[in-house]
């Protein structure tokens, strides 16, 4: 099987409006997809030719209390932050300078050795970072693993592991594949 990328990640917000602004005005992602009807909205912002970010407007929805990135939190959580990769670090530093200038506070940039990165949150409070490869550290073709105490399944290795999930026995008949609307 092989993936393409991310299609969507799905997040919520309470102002469709201050949304768009953000995301399509100030970042620059265009505003490819939007519908709505009884109560909510879903609206799709272009990461890239393959990959949206999506919102979905409910009433009531208000922005989560701001969690900064990496910090360890106690509790339920879904995620701690979105990551979206620039081609350089002259991006990175144009789009920290649009966030401050916006208003929106925002980190120095930061390097992780592979990725160079800048951290900020959009106006519902969604950690956001920004970042850029950095030359010579491509983990996709060379895996990396700086763990001095790494769980079982990591010291496997890069690859995935066949055989440690049950298999398909009984495969959806093409008969029975329907598309609900």
């Amino acid at each position: 099987m092989k993936f393409k990328g991310i299609n969507h990640l799905a997040m919520v917000t309470g102002d469709m409006d201050a949304t768009i602004r953000f995301w399509r005005d100030l970042i620059g992602m265009r505003l490819i997809n939007g519908f709505g009807e009884n109560g909510f909205r879903h609206y799709f912002f272009e990461i890239d030719e393959k990959n949206t970010l999506a919102f979905f407007e409910w009433d009531g929805a208000q922005p989560v209390e701001q969690k900064h990135h990496g910090v360890p939190f106690k509790g339920p959580i879904v995620f701690d932050h979105i990551a979206f990769g620039v081609d350089s670090s002259e991006e990175a530093w144009q789009i920290k300078d649009k966030l401050e200038a916006a208003g929106f506070e925002c980190s120095d940039m930061i390097d992780h050795e592979f990725i160079h990165s800048i951290y900020s949150f959009d106006p519902n409070g969604i950690p956001i970072e920004f970042c850029y490869a950095v030359a010579g550290h491509d983990i996709h073709k060379n895996p990396v693993l700086r763990d001095d105490d790494p769980p079982p399944a990591a010291k496997e290795g890069s690859e995935p592991q066949p055989g440690k999930w049950p298999q398909v026995t009984h495969p959806t008949p093409k008969v029975e594949r329907f598309i609900s609307s």
